[in-house]
């Protein structure tokens, strides 16, 4: 019995914030979620959640938002196409000056980035192939890194007042 209480104590003890990892950091956290559309909105209230801990507008934290929704709902539908049980990845990094969030998968990947980011071009007939111009609309910066059959990541930079 006391081997197992020594256990369990042991399994919540504090992993301190590392400067490494976090360097001027104020908050930082990850996620790993199904790819199911349920859970964009989850990935999008935790996101703007974070951002909320700095005097931002309504319309700017609508605007983080939509930019994660874009992101999220990318992986699940032409990432991973639709297949509800592989996992997205989102981690979220807040300091003084800015909020990051990487929207991570590791579906089938974007042969050309380039082309994918054009407004109106989409994989998929059924859709309209704007979330990348909402997620640089609404963001300040955007990167995304992708390879055929190795996956996206997107992310998404916001600077703070």
């Amino acid at each position: 019995m006391e081997a197992a209480r020594e256990l369990d104590k042991q399994s919540w003890r504090c992993i301190r914030r590392d400067a490494e990892h976090n360097p001027d950091g104020k908050n930082k956290m990850q996620l790993r979620f199904l790819s199911r559309s349920e859970n964009v909105s989850l990935a999008r209230l935790l996101a703007a959640g974070m951002a909320a801990e700095n005097e931002l507008t309504v319309a700017e934290l609508d605007e983080i938002k939509v930019a994660v929704s874009e992101a999220v709902s990318n992986a699940i539908i032409h990432g991973y196409e639709g297949a509800p049980d592989c996992y997205v990845e989102m981690a979220l990094a807040l300091t003084d000056t800015q909020l990051v969030i990487e929207i991570r998968d590791q579906g089938v990947g974007i042969a050309d980035i380039e082309e994918a980011m054009r407004p109106n071009f989409s994989g998929k007939s059924d859709r309209m192939g704007l979330g990348f111009a909402f997620m640089h609309s609404f963001m300040d910066e955007v990167e995304v890194q992708s390879a055929p059959g190795q996956g996206t990541i997107v992310t998404l930079y916001k600077n703070l007042p």
